[in-house]
């Protein structure tokens, strides 16, 4: 089974409209928060692979939206690996409202190995492997994404 990291955080006045509403792209940057804690908890921070010259840019999002967060409420993003192949990788996100865990949102993004020109890396990049170990889940090899993620 993938590994699944948490990460907390609080929802500052300038990601709010006039009403105190999160605005539905900061969702996004929720995500990206929950990435790069999953990379760093995973023993690799995303620092190690640009330096390695491994460049992962966003090809592909979804995001799904149940209810609404608001200014000062305290968030849990949950995320794993819900996708991996030699070329990519792809992050499952939920985000709840704490304590009382209600989910707030949930999606994905995929995302290639890339050199730092923007080229798809061709080759098994340096970090692959690893991954692949630490994401045992026979759904995982082959690059199958959890098909309850595209529901409409």
């Amino acid at each position: 089974m993938a590994p699944v990291v948490e990460s907390r955080l609080r929802v500052r006045y300038g990601e709010t409209d006039n009403m105190g509403v999160v605005y539905y792209a900061n969702y996004l940057t929720y995500f990206e928060v929950g990435r790069t804690d999953y990379c760093r908890a995973m023993g690799i921070p995303y620092s190690e692979w640009e330096a390695a010259g491994v460049y992962m840019p966003v090809v592909e999002v979804r995001c799904r939206y149940k209810h609404s967060a608001r200014y000062d409420d305290e968030l849990l993003v949950r995320t794993s690996v819900s996708a991996l192949t030699p070329y990519s990788m792809s992050f499952s996100y939920s985000i709840f409202k704490i304590p009382e865990e209600r989910l707030l949102v949930h999606g994905y993004t995929r995302h290639g190995f890339c050199d730092s020109r923007g080229r798809l890396i061709r080759e098994p990049q340096p970090f692959y492997g690893m991954l692949l170990e630490l994401c045992e889940d026979s759904r995982l090899k082959g690059g199958v994404v959890d098909p309850s993620l595209h529901r409409a």
